[in-house]
């Protein structure tokens, strides 16, 4: 997934869709009555990690990206993808571009039963923001919130168990995650960091960090391009200078130019904090996961 353009696989992923619908028959599903748990599909498996916690044993959630290696901006989706989806009570992405292949399974794969929802569309955001969302803790509970009433939409009969878990997970699962953000917020305020990639991004702002690494060059590496030369001149004096004093970066997306900026930065003796896409290892929950790394962050600062 390294420095390769998403653009250039368009009509590829165009082509690999129609294949996945002729494969399942056209991609129709019954609507016939559920029974058993919701059958809850996330494209991602950090949100579903989420969506698993909040619907507890009245659901059965898969995930269609459950591996560190697959990136979702490039993802292939599979036959088995398309019978999942078609199979699915709920549906959820993420949207923003970040899994625009979603979407295109969804519509491929039609059920007058399964309720899709997205990330961008809960959060009422415009095509062209950061999509990875997860990284922002504020998101992150609005998003809890509707998956919550949408099971209860689905499942009324549940309704009071869902409401139970989702504030449970609010409260009580996210609690370390939340407490370590603040102190975080509260201790470092305007303490200047720099990034790799506009994975961070939205992180940073919730920290109350303030990031100097120029907008064009996160969203480059994050589209898999070449930052300009200006740009990494820029982002190289900052570490010489040690105008920064932290850099994050994507352990899933490091090029060769990344690397060079994580070397720069340790010879510096500027703390490095290693950020990834998804949870890695894939089986940890989303708390877990996020909790690590927001200690790390403040270990590092607190150097």
């Amino acid at each position: 997934m390294v420095g390769v353009s998403r653009r250039l696989r368009d009509a590829g992923l165009e082509m690999m869709l129609l294949v996945v619908v002729l494969a399942m028959g056209c991609g129709q599903t019954s609507s016939g009555p559920r029974s058993g748990p919701l059958r809850v599909v996330a494209a991602e498996n950090m949100w579903g990690s989420i969506a698993a916690q909040v619907g507890g044993s009245h659901v059965q959630v898969t995930s269609l990206i459950n591996s560190p290696s697959a990136d979702p901006h490039d993802y292939e989706a599979t036959p088995a993808d398309g019978r999942a989806v078609a199979g699915a009570d709920y549906f959820l992405s993420n949207g923003l571009g970040y899994d625009a292949w979603a979407a295109k399974l969804a519509g491929a794969n039609k059920s007058s039963r399964r309720l899709d929802a997205s990330v961008q569309q809960i959060l009422g955001l415009s095509d062209g923001e950061n999509p990875h969302r997860w990284y922002a803790p504020g998101d992150v509970l609005k998003v809890v919130d509707r998956i919550a009433a949408d099971y209860q939409q689905l499942d009324p009969a549940n309704a009071a168990a869902y409401e139970q878990q989702r504030t449970a997970f609010a409260s009580t699962a996210l609690q370390q995650y939340t407490e370590v953000a603040t102190q975080i917020r509260q201790r470092y305020a305007d303490t200047a960091v720099a990034a790799t990639e506009s994975i961070a991004a939205p992180l940073v702002a919730a920290l109350g960090l303030r990031l100097l690494t120029p907008d064009s060059f996160l969203n480059a590496v994050s589209e898999g391009n070449d930052p300009s030369a200006r740009d990494v001149t820029t982002f190289n004096a900052q570490i010489a200078s040690k105008q920064i004093k932290l850099l994050l970066f994507n352990t899933q997306n490091a090029t060769p130019d990344v690397h060079r900026l994580v070397d720069a930065a340790k010879a510096q003796g500027i703390p490095v904090v290693g950020l990834t896409e998804t949870p890695d290892p894939p089986g940890q929950r989303f708390q877990d996961w996020q909790t690590a790394q927001l200690q790390a962050i403040a270990k590092a600062l607190a150097r």
